[in-house]
């Protein structure tokens, strides 16, 4: 940004047909748009619902910007019991834990109470609107407080103040190009789902469902082998975990340390680290991963995997466990996506809020005799995997380009 620009509305990269248009205005949201809160019609009617009509919750919101589909439908009776939202609004919500989360929906709908909407006056385009909101979207929520329920009411929802440019076709230069990425982001995030969809049903093919012996598909060269067999998982090898590490022998520094990776940050980046003279001594006198080992959460989400890579890292006792498999009737490559299938609840079909190691060794699972039939298995399921890693970090680098282009093509607002 250069010194001209430094104090003033303007964007520290403009598009040059509006590079001597001075600075950008600051309007309340009231001003350039209607805002409409949501309500609900009475849950204990049910005519009032299974319609056709889209009924919005913050739950629908997240993941792609344009809302085409709902988990909840009104009836013509309930929808009319409601404040309509025409097609192409902006919809925030501005209460409870999603705060701040935003979309645009594509046909006309209603919303729950949580959510606000804008509906924008002539002249104020909603794709900018969309994107102005977007890139504020933590510092609005920021307004809630520290509230019991965070809430952002209509009033001061209202009253926010926000900075636009002098012309409409301004805005609309800056919301094609958005959205443009945004389309480049959705197409891409449409392939991942379909490569994970492809996943699932390559899974349900390549392993026997219930009740069956053999796969629904079996590559050529097994087909006249025998059927696959079925084991407990203890029976390959007992659970392992880490000998335990007290919370002071630990620290949030990283140099000359090793991650230290707790059930809140397995698989993610570790924020604690242990001394590497610790790891070295509980490594030889204590249960270790070896390489290849598949470690397991045993708590919160239960079943997340992480392939242990042989670097050094050490993982929280009870709550991060792996099964100590010799590989002598499965291999642990194949056993990966064996887990995969694995239901990891209770008997009577409830949520398991623990792994207990007598729950991961009763646990069965179904396998080929021949490892070279178990290898090609899981060299497929593999082989997709990394197409769908490829596929997730290219839509994480979209999205970082588009954020770093909206942090260009918006003025800081002060606070």
């Amino acid at each position: 940004m250069t010194k001209d620009n430094e104090h003033k509305n303007i964007p520290e990269l403009r598009f040059p047909e509006f590079k001597d248009d001075g600075e950008w205005e600051e309007k309340k949201l009231g001003e350039v748009a209607d805002i409409i809160t949501g309500n609900t019609p009475s849950t204990k009617e049910p005519v009032n619902y299974n319609g056709t009509k889209l009924f919005v919750s913050p739950a629908d919101i997240g993941g792609n910007r344009y809302l085409e589909h709902t988990k909840t439908t009104l009836s013509d009776l309930g929808f009319a019991k409601t404040r309509p939202i025409k097609a192409n609004s902006v919809l925030f919500v501005c209460i409870g834990s999603t705060i701040g989360k935003i979309a645009q929906n594509r046909f006309e709908c209603a919303t729950n109470q949580q959510i606000n909407s804008l509906i924008p006056y002539e002249g104020y385009s909603s794709d900018f609107l969309y994107s102005l909101l977007e890139i504020n979207s933590s510092k609005i929520a920021s307004k809630a407080g520290n509230h019991a329920v965070p809430i952002i009411n209509k009033t001061s929802f209202s009253t926010l103040k926000m900075i636009f440019p002098p012309s409409p076709e301004e805005q609309n230069k800056i919301a094609n190009c958005l959205s443009s990425l945004d389309e480049v982001i959705t197409a891409n995030t449409e392939k991942l789902e379909i490569l994970k969809g492809h996943k699932k049903g390559l899974m349900q093919t390549l392993f026997p469902q219930l009740g069956e012996q053999v796969p629904k598909y079996r590559f050529p060269e097994f087909k006249e082998d025998a059927e696959w067999t079925e084991t407990r998982l203890g029976s390959i090898g007992e659970p392992l975990m880490c000998k335990r590490i007290l919370k002071e022998q630990t620290t949030s520094y990283s140099k000359g340390g090793v991650p230290f990776y707790k059930i809140g940050t397995f698989g993610k980046d570790a924020d604690s680290f242990i001394p590497f003279k610790l790891y070295e001594e509980f490594k030889s006198k204590y249960s270790f991963p070896k390489v290849g080992d598949i470690l397991i959460s045993a708590s919160g989400t239960i079943g997340r995997l992480v392939v242990y890579d042989g670097l050094p890292a050490y993982f929280q006792d009870s709550n991060i466990i792996w099964l100590g498999n010799k590989e002598e009737l499965i291999l642990n490559s194949f056993l990966y996506h064996c887990y995969s299938t694995l239901k990891w609840q209770t008997s009577d079909g409830g949520i398991i809020r623990r792994l207990y190691n007598s729950d991961l060794k009763n646990m069965k699972l179904k396998y080929p005799r021949l490892k070279h039939e178990q290898q090609k298995i899981a060299d497929t399921l593999s082989s997709l995997d990394d197409l769908i890693t490829v596929q997730s970090e290219k839509i994480e680098q979209l999205k970082a380009h588009k954020k770093g282009i909206m942090q260009k093509l918006f003025p800081a607002i002060n606070e």
